[in-house]
């Protein structure tokens, strides 16, 4: 009896042809991380991921810990959940929802809203117009309302456009119902908030109102350019989450702390990696984009992966750690009584950094490249071979310490040469 068995057929792989030239950098890459999900595994998931309320898990914006959720970046929109709105970067920002005063005889038609907040107190009760700062609801909007009405009792109504069915429209999602006052230059209004009305105001700011200037700037980022997103498939260059990983985007700096917090910068063959995965994934990739091989023959980054050094990006003497040192030691290390005898403000504090320090001579206060043998990174890491406290030190609450990024930032200045300026 013959038999043939009904076998699948195997498909050849779609991967892209290897890499075959001699750059050590490239090919220690492409050997470590071959595919997508050896990017997300061995790069995005050991340094951004492994801990609660610093990084990227299940409590922080974007939550990077799944290839699922790795691969939503592309595409997503970035500063989303900020924080502190100083931190938001202005190609974040997205056109913001627009507020509309409409009753008690005055129409303003839509005016995008830039920023909004809430300023609690005791209601404002005089005859003229409040101060700025005075408690209630307060709209920062990007254009001037029409008109010259001062106040008007009415309602407000917040605005923004939907796609539904095919079809672009404005929707009002939310209304508060106040005594409005138009401030002086008329971008500035601010809503009455009685005691009564405090939970309704709480519930419309919990509503996720989209602000056009979101970091408080004057620049409404969405009027200067299209919004970037956290990963744009095809350009690295213009992918917020790399941008943070080096502290600039073409050339400007981007607000915030430098990544990963909690880990090592990025190697040069982990930016590489990085940058082909992003340079080389189809546009809206899902997750089997990243089973496939990295193309690193055909990045454009291979040519010259040594460019990808981002531990020198932003962090130097004069533009980062200089300041960091002045702000949270300068006041027992100053020029006039310095501590320990090392003023760490004024005139040649860099070249007195890359000299021996006083209480462990055997060790130079800086040794570039090197911060397990610097002493200073040792006081401020509170290493236990160090003499005396860590630092900073705050002699009337026995504490003190540098945020992690502080941290981080002056690990990296080290580990990259303790460089003094570019």
């Amino acid at each position: 009896m013959e038999f043939e068995p009904d076998r699948p057929e195997l498909s050849e792989s779609d991967d892209p042809d290897p890499y075959t030239g001699d750059d050590e950098i490239v090919l220690e890459a492409q050997s470590q991380f071959r595919t997508g999900l050896d990017v997300h595994q061995k790069i995005i998931w050991r340094t951004c991921t492994p801990f609660d309320g610093v990084c990227h898990n299940s409590k922080e914006f974007p939550d990077l810990r799944t290839p699922a959720n790795f691969v939503k970046a592309f595409g997503a929109n970035c500063n989303v959940q900020y924080g502190e709105y100083e931190s938001v970067y202005d190609r974040c920002e997205r056109p913001g929802d627009r507020f509309r005063i409409s009753g008690g005889g005055y129409e303003s038609g839509q005016i995008e809203i830039g920023w909004i907040e809430s300023i609690a107190g005791d209601y404002y009760q005089g005859e003229d117009l409040p101060p700025e700062d005075s408690p209630g609801l307060h709209i920062h909007l990007a254009d001037p309302m029409p008109g010259e009405q001062t106040k008007v009792y009415t309602s407000g109504g917040f605005e923004r456009t939907f796609i539904t069915d095919g079809e672009v429209k404005d929707f009002t999602f939310a209304n508060y119902t106040t005594l409005w006052y138009i401030l002086p230059g008329r971008t500035h209004v601010i809503g009455e908030v009685r005691e009564y009305q405090g939970d309704q105001v709480q519930e419309l700011l919990s509503v996720g109102i989209i602000e056009g200037d979101a970091n408080r700037n004057g620049t409404l980022g969405a009027r200067e350019g299209d919004p970037i997103h956290m990963l744009s498939a095809g350009d690295p260059e213009n992918s917020y989450l790399i941008a943070r990983l080096r502290g600039v985007m073409s050339g400007e700096e981007v607000p915030g702390s430098r990544m990963p917090l909690a880990n090592q910068p990025l190697s040069i063959a982990e930016m590489l990696a990085l940058f082909c995965l992003v340079e080389t994934i189809p546009e809206d990739p899902g997750e089997a984009d990243l089973a496939r091989a990295v193309d690193y023959a055909g990045c454009s980054y291979s040519a010259d992966p040594a460019g990808l050094n981002l531990l020198g990006e932003g962090v130097t003497w004069a533009a980062r750690i200089e300041k960091v040192l002045e702000y949270n030691c300068s006041g027992c290390h100053n020029e006039i009584t310095p501590e320990a005898d090392l003023a760490l403000i004024g005139e040649g504090v860099y070249e007195r950094l890359l000299e021996p320090s006083q209480q462990n001579p055997a060790l130079n206060l800086i040794e570039p490249g090197e911060p397990e043998s610097s002493y200073l990174y040792l006081k401020i890491t509170g290493h236990e071979d160090i003499v005396g406290n860590p630092m900073p030190y705050n002699p009337l609450t026995g504490e003190g310490t540098l945020t992690q990024a502080e941290i981080a930032d002056i690990e990296t200045w080290i580990i990259n040469g303790a460089i003094e300026d570019e």
